[in-house]
């Protein structure tokens, strides 16, 4: 299977964090599992540094590139198709990064892995967590 990671997930993921869901831990794990990451994950994490909300050792671009090399993700970029979509999607969640994500899973066929119960409310996505 395919899927997207929510930039928290993601963080947990690289960080072995335990807030990361034994299932999502399970299927990173899972070599049939088939892991992305959206580009606008990377903008939310780069914020979160310079703003202090996120603590990094190292440079948002060095932390990133690290990520994906070491867990082996698949970025996906924030096409004009994606970014139209996110702000066309029904108001229920209003954190952009997050209706980017959804569009992007929409898009690509994937399953978001996340703890936020407000995407799952979104009827074209599926969430596991």
């Amino acid at each position: 299977m395919n899927y997207l990671l929510d930039t928290c997930a993601l963080i947990w993921l690289v960080n072995g964090d335990r807030q990361l869901s034994s299932e999502a831990a399970r299927l990173c794990g899972d070599p049939e599992s088939q892991l992305c990451v959206s580009a606008a994950s990377a903008w939310e994490i780069a914020l979160k540094s310079a703003r202090r909300k996120l603590s990094l050792r190292v440079s948002p671009e060095v932390w990133w590139g690290r990520a994906l090399e070491q867990h082996e993700l698949e970025e996906l970029p924030v096409t004009s198709r994606i970014a139209i979509s996110a702000a066309a999607l029904e108001e229920i969640h209003n954190d952009p990064f997050d209706r980017v994500l959804v569009a992007t899973a929409s898009e690509h066929g994937l399953i978001i892995l996340t703890p936020d119960r407000v995407i799952s409310q979104y009827r074209n996505v599926r969430v596991v967590w």
